[in-house]
This record gives C-alpha cells, sequence and structure tokens, in this order.
C-alpha cells in the first residue's frame, strides 16, 4: 500500500479515498455476485440496526483511509507504522474501558511498556504521534463492529462503501465541475492506478476473510504484525527520520506484542 500510494503522490489524497470508495462499489459487486451472497447484502440493507451499524464502521474506516494516505503523502509512513502495531494492545484498553473486561497480569505488563513507549515519542520529540493513536483507535473502533454485527467481510465492506458512495460520487462530480480533478486529466498510468483502488482496497480484506476460516486465531494475529513490519521497511527505505526516541519506542512497543503474543498463546482455546 505505501509504494502504490507513492506512485499516486501527485493525486489529493481526498480524491484517491474518493476513488478507493467507488472502485470497490464496482469490484466488490463482481465479488459478491460470483460468489452468491446477495442475499446477505439485501438483508443488511433491510435490517435497521445492522445498516447503522455498518454506516458507523464505514464512517471509521474512510477516516482510517483518509488519514493513512495523508500520512504516506506527507512522509509519516514510521508513524502509521507504530499506529497498526499498537492496534492489539488498543483492542485490549478497548475491552477494559468499554466492556469493563479485566485484564490478566502480563497483559497489563504489555500495555504499560507500550504506552511508555507512546510517552518516550511523545518527550523526545515534543509532540504526541497523533497520526498513530488516532490509526489505531479508528481500526479498534471498526474492529469492535464490525465483530458484532453478524454480516460476512465481503457483504459487509460492500455495504459500507455502497453507502459512502454518493459522497464520493458527489466529491467527484464537484472535483469535475471545478476542473481540479486529476483522474482523465492527466496521464494513462495515474488513471489506471486509481482505477486499481478497487481491487488493492478489496482483496486484502476477501483474502483475509477466507484465511480466517483456515487458520487458528493465535496464527492469525501474529501475520497481523507482517503488515507494519512491512511499513516500517519501507519508511526507512523511504529515508524517514528515525531518532533514538523512535528505536526506544519502537523497541518498547515490540517487547510488549511479544509478552501480549505469548500470553495470547498460551491462554488460547484447547
Amino acid at each position: 500500500m505505501p509504494l502504490y500510494l507513492r506512485a499516486l503522490s501527485h493525486v489529493p489524497p481526498f480524491e484517491i479515498v474518493a476513488h478507493r470508495i467507488v472502485w470497490s462499489i464496482v469490484f466488490g459487486a463482481v465479488l459478491i455476485w460470483a460468489r452468491g451472497q446477495g442475499a446477505e447484502v439485501r438483508v443488511a440493507f433491510t435490517h435497521g440496526r445492522t445498516l447503522l451499524a455498518l454506516a458507523l464502521a464505514a464512517i471509521f474506516i474512510s477516516l482510517n483511509w483518509l488519514i493513512y494516505v495523508w500520512a504516506v503523502m506527507e512522509a509519516r509512513i514510521l508513524e502509521s507504522s507504530l499506529g497498526y502495531f499498537i492496534n492489539p494492545l488498543m483492542y485490549v484498553a478497548a475491552g477494559v474501558f468499554v466492556l469493563k473486561e479485566k485484564l490478566r497480569t502480563t497483559q497489563t505488563v504489555a500495555v504499560g511498556i507500550a504506552s511508555l513507549g507512546v510517552l518516550v515519542l511523545t518527550v523526545g520529540l515534543g509532540t504526541l504521534p497523533w497520526v498513530a493513536l488516532v490509526l489505531a483507535a479508528l481500526f479498534t473502533g471498526y474492529g469492535y463492529i464490525r465483530k458484532t454485527v453478524p454480516v460476512g467481510a465481503m457483504p459487509g465492506l460492500f455495504v459500507e462503501t455502497a453507502l459512502l458512495g454518493p459522497f464520493a460520487l458527489a466529491y467527484l462530480a464537484f472535483l469535475m465541475v471545478s476542473g481540479s480533478m486529476v483522474f482523465t486529466t492527466l496521464d494513462w498510468k495515474t488513471d489506471g492506478l486509481l482505477l486499481l483502488a478497487g481491487p488493492v482496497t478489496v482483496m486484502p480484506l476477501l483474502l483475509f476473510a477466507l484465511s480466517a476460516r483456515r487458520l487458528t486465531m493465535v496464527t492469525i494475529g501474529l501475520t497481523q504484525y507482517l503488515g507494519p513490519t512491512l511499513q516500517f521497511v519501507f519508511a526507512l527505505y523511504f529515508g524517514e527520520p528515525f531518532t533514538v526516541y523512535h528505536a526506544v519506542c519502537f523497541g518498547l512497543i515490540w517487547t510488549a506484542l511479544v509478552i501480549f503474543s505469548v500470553d495470547a498463546w498460551r491462554h488460547r482455546p484447547r
């Protein structure tokens, strides 16, 4: 995703997100038809509470997309990577504050170490890593809603993007009328990349949904770290500043994740 977005660095983030929404609807509709999931989509659209929950999820994920796209454009991939490393621990924190769950001792230690890492980075750089924290919070909220709503991954994403579709189309129409739209006005390479926004958005989710049925939760949890790890590598490749405060922060976060993962492994269902 960072490589894809860097190739579109000349396109404004709002337009990229609008294209992600529109072409995800088109690509998603084809997949829904091919997988015979139309009935599940119809049920979601006709069930008021489900539709309201998916509308809220759509707001969370669209804001997550927008901030992430902006962060990549602004050379803040490292901070985005930090956000997705924090995300599993943010789920734990949400369980405590929202669901009133009790933490095991090792989970408390992991959250404490991760919080210390964020504090070190904040004090060292003199600014709160808000991109990381907001991305983690938005994705945690999105994940919580999707976990509690009885809709499959692909039908759910289709409904979410369909709800966002009118706003995305209205924005693209505004850009077209004002003469500021990049799509169809620059070159075929840019147009092709923007058209790919649908598959680039939908395919990872579809593959995740398919693999989630075949893998244990522990395996899925551990492979979730591949994404932010690759983002971390790309941030270094693109030459983003990596200070001693970053090193200490990421070191503490990774230590927390090791403790968290070992605890999850030890308490996995037999």
